[in-house]
């Protein structure tokens, strides 16, 4: 009896280390990228909520001149971690961490109120077809291969719940976006091998939240739904924070 005891006991300890072997580690290591007519200043917020619970966080500033530059300085960025990644974009960062989370350091992808690419897609054709009545950005004509939005009209499609100054800051240090940018094609997206999470932000104005919902369910991502317009990151930091601490927990 003692010695079947002891067998089994034997055979627990060893399962139990089994297990801990093959359970995916917690990632520490989140890498945030910025969408396009901003930098990565705006992930503030969420930044600083991060950095308390103990994460280490890395801010991209891609130039958002062509996918494939974005692409390239969000790898150098993950190249630089030394453990599992969390790989988060906003808005047309979500192709840009579509396109880059297939590096092997990548855990997940989190998508803030983000395109959610298959392969083949880029912005120009997730928005070739908006559905009736969906609102119409207000994107400025491309002036020497390059994209603004209109001053006056960014707060109410961009950043309605976010404060005035702070918008009114947003439009005026707006970064051009490269037309190159939007035509790029992700060639094969990371949320396919990878766990997705997504945040719809439901009263966002430049990337309708219909279209958000069903880019999700298409990525088999978690999803979290946050009142907020598409600038969520700014206003909304606690609930963009929480769902990268889950992402980050997931195994």
């Amino acid at each position: 009896m003692t010695k079947f005891l002891a067998s089994a006991a034997v055979i627990a300890i060893t399962a139990t280390a089994l297990g801990t072997a093959q359970a995916a580690p917690a990632a520490k290591n989140v890498v945030l990228v910025h969408g396009g007519f901003v930098d990565g200043s705006g992930w503030q917020g969420v930044y600083d909520i991060l950095k308390r619970d103990g994460y280490n966080v890395t801010i991209v500033q891609n130039p958002t001149t062509s996918l494939a530059d974005d692409v390239a300085v969000t790898k150098r960025a993950i190249a630089e971690q030394d453990g599992p990644v969390v790989l988060v974009g906003h808005s047309y960062g979500g192709v840009v961490v579509s396109e880059a989370g297939t590096d092997e350091k990548v855990k997940s992808v989190v998508y803030i109120a983000a395109f959610a690419p298959d392969k083949g897609e880029s912005v120009s054709s997730l928005i070739a077809n908006p559905p009736a009545g969906a609102p119409v950005p207000p994107i400025l004509p491309p002036v020497d291969g390059y994209l603004f939005l209109d001053k006056q009209k960014f707060a109410a499609s961009f950043a309605a719940d976010v404060d005035p100054e702070t918008a009114a800051f947003m439009a005026d240090s707006q970064v051009p976006w490269g037309v190159q940018a939007l035509t790029g094609a992700v060639t094969v997206p990371a949320w396919k091998t990878r766990k997705s999470f997504y945040l719809v932000a439901t009263d966002d104005r430049m990337i309708p939240p219909a279209a958000q919902r069903k880019m999700a369910e298409r990525a088999g991502a978690t999803v979290v739904e946050t009142r907020g317009s598409h600038a969520v990151y700014v206003s909304e930091p606690e609930a963009v924070a929480a769902l990268i601490e889950q992402a980050a927990a997931a195994e």
